[in-house]
């Protein structure tokens, strides 16, 4: 077993304290360990690692004596698959034992532990994702993932078809790890196979089908992947609410984005995907089973409505201490998209102004309590509901200038009449 000629890895983060700390535990005693997967891969296309991952020789059960035997924690946390998750100096780290995969049912895989790499490699999904490199940063390849990351293509290994059916998330994955990391036409066989077995997705978890999608809408631009998802039908498939309105707006959003400096944001780019009707934001929040911030911010997205302009900043404040500022945040940001779709730049340009003025602001806090007007003589009830409502209001259209004593005189004066 032989390393790439020439092709070495010399991150400052391979010489990291607790991952050599970990090599030397599993490497000892004839022991063998290599990093495996994304580390390895976003190393080479010169990109942050965030998990470390390890594949080893050792069994499941040798890896926790070992660890333990150290002073070190072991978190068992797929054991049964042969991971195990080492706690070194508060840092996890994934290790699983090398196997191979002997029955599948689309969706879950029975594995037969070894020590054969190649064997390991060739059982995973995209070649991209199948390279390992030991801890001075040598890279091993068995399935010609080096070159495909060297040319931007994302491709499974071996029989696209056969890993597919193995589990049918990966037809989400090859478009993900397209958005991120591809370049051109996806290829020919994984497009073709991922639309022949399209249908297999119906078994899969919604967890994990929107945890896909929240990464592959989180690519810096997943527009030509979720065009080639549209043009295959399986976009609709896992969100028919986009069938009707469609991806067009993608484009325009990803322009916007990068030319005013905005993060990615996947709920954002799933807003300029569906209607902004409520019925349709909570349909698509059961079925997918989105948590409640991600529910909560589409509900408040569809039941906002662009301010129409011309509006100032003053007015603008208004509408943003009565409703959701980031509803409103939201719909404007994708007016902007439309406006500059149909070539009104001047509006275009005062939304934007809008948006850094409402992402700017700051809610003030209503001067009055309800114990201010207690102690005023009004009595607990519906009438100091009233009173407190009138005087917000009041408040509000001061522009939030009008302080305690004026709105409480202010409201001495109105029960007198």
């Amino acid at each position: 077993m032989k390393p790439l000629d020439g092709v070495q890895i010399v991150d400052e983060w391979l010489q990291d304290t607790p991952l050599q700390s970990l090599f030397d535990i599993l490497c000892a005693d004839g022991g063998m360990a290599m990093i495996a997967g994304g580390a390895v891969r976003n190393a080479l296309m010169k990109a942050p690692a965030s998990d470390i991952d390890l594949c080893t020789t050792l069994l499941p059960e040798e890896v926790v004596s070992r660890l333990e035997a150290s002073g070190y924690k072991a978190v068992p946390t797929g054991i049964e698959h042969g991971t195990i998750t080492a706690i070194i100096d508060e840092l996890p780290f994934e290790v699983t034992t090398l196997r191979e995969d002997i029955e599948t049912d689309g969706r879950h895989a029975v594995v037969k532990f070894g020590t054969d790499w190649e064997a390991d490699a060739q059982r995973r999904d995209l070649t991209m994702n199948g390279l390992f490199c030991d801890r001075r940063g040598y890279v091993y390849d068995f399935v010609e993932g080096y070159t495909d990351i060297q040319t931007q293509t994302v491709r499974f290994i071996g029989e696209a078809d056969t890993r597919i059916k193995e589990d049918a998330l990966r037809i989400l994955r090859f478009f993900r790890f397209f958005a991120w990391y591809g370049s051109g036409r996806p290829d020919a066989a994984g497009l073709k196979a991922c639309n022949a077995n399209k249908m297999l997705m119906s078994g899969l978890s919604v967890e994990r089908v929107w945890m896909e999608l929240k990464k592959l809408l989180a690519a810096p631009d997943p527009s030509r992947a979720l065009l080639w998802m549209r043009t295959t039908g399986i976009l609709g498939g896992v969100l028919p609410e986009t069938v009707k309105w469609g991806i067009d707006a993608i484009p325009g959003l990803i322009r916007i984005e990068q030319a005013l400096g905005w993060e990615p944001d996947f709920l954002l780019r799933l807003m300029a995907m569906i209607r902004p009707h409520g019925e349709t934001v909570d349909g698509i929040a059961k079925r997918m089973l989105f948590s409640n911030v991600e529910r909560d911010r589409l509900s408040d997205w569809a039941a906002t409505a662009v301010p129409a302009q011309p509006v100032s900043n003053d007015e603008l404040a208004r509408s943003l201490y009565r409703g959701s500022r980031q509803g409103l945040i939201d719909a404007m940001r994708l007016e902007i998209v439309h406006l500059q779709n149909r070539d009104e730049e001047a509006a275009a340009d005062n939304m934007v102004s809008l948006v850094a003025f409402a992402e700017a602001w700051e809610k003030p806090e209503f001067p009055v309590k309800g114990q201010d007007l207690i102690d005023a003589g009004v009595m607990p009830g519906k009438e100091l509901g009233n009173r407190l409502h009138v005087l917000e209001e009041r408040w509000i259209e001061s522009g939030f200038n009008m302080g305690k004593a004026d709105l409480l005189n202010s409201q001495d004066q109105t029960s007198e009449k």
